[in-house]
């Protein structure tokens, strides 16, 4: 299932994304040694990033994953599988579970969380990211909710004995890039005068808004090619969490 949701490399203009994105692989695989599981293994961009750190990688997906440019992987293995529960995978089993982008989609986070801290062994560690909900420029109908930096920590709060709020940021460039998307995307949802974003069902917005937003990323790159073509995974950094960052990116600790 391919929708804006899912970014790749091969679409220049979901290039904000992808490398923002693509850092949150850089920054576990300084992290990452032993068993590891990845939740949500998208389009399998993090594979060769995170694979080489650790000694037996696992990632699974709710959908299949075309993984034929995976090569030379031995210690990779993939399954496809809806979660939460964690079908299969017994108590302290893995070192660390990684899931980017992830856990808005899931309709029971707390099991969601539960079964992470279930599988990892003691002292194991959870590491995930997700928008923070403060730098949204619009609701995203394929999430069922997004966090603000105390909700998520208190969540995980809930299971983890310790958690580690950072965030993702981006640096002038990005900051312009991101200012010029959210005037473009004003002038489509100023013909929302009934607000239906928020007033619709989810599913019945989907659609649409993954149409609108691809529209949107495309409009962008056409009118300023550089703008988003220049963009660099070094244009993003972590750093503590705050209201302003992008993305959340915390690491919780069994």
């Amino acid at each position: 299932m391919h929708t804006a949701e899912r970014v790749s490399h091969k679409d220049l203009s979901d290039n904000y994304v992808y490398q923002r994105s693509i850092l949150a692989y850089v920054e576990a695989a300084k992290l990452v040694s032993g068993q590891v599981l990845e939740i949500g293994t998208g389009m399998g961009y993090g594979i060769d990033t995170i694979a080489p750190k650790c000694e037996k990688f696992f990632s699974i997906d709710k959908f299949e994953v075309d993984l034929s440019h995976v090569k030379d992987v031995p210690n990779f293995e993939f399954k496809q599988m809806s979660v939460p529960p964690l079908t299969g995978f017994a108590d302290n089993t893995f070192d660390f579970v990684v899931t980017f982008q992830v856990i808005e989609h899931i309709k029971n986070d707390e099991l969601f969380v539960k079964e992470i801290h279930r599988v990892l062994k003691p002292g194991g560690k959870m590491i995930v990211t997700t928008p923070n909900i403060k730098t949204s420029i619009t609701r995203n109908p394929w999430h069922i909710r997004e966090y603000t930096v105390e909700e998520l920590k208190t969540l995980l709060g809930k299971s983890f004995k310790s958690v580690t709020a950072n965030g993702v940021f981006g640096n002038e460039k990005i900051m312009d890039y991101y200012e010029k998307n959210k005037a473009s995307v004003k002038k489509i949802t100023r013909f929302d005068i009934f607000n239906l974003q928020y007033n619709l069902p989810r599913w019945c917005l989907q659609m649409p808004y993954d149409m609108l937003n691809r529209m949107n990323r495309r409009k962008l790159l056409k009118n300023n090619n550089s703008l988003v073509s220049d963009i660099k995974m070094e244009d993003y950094f972590v750093a503590e969490a705050n209201e302003k960052c992008f993305d959340l990116f915390y690491i919780a600790e069994k």
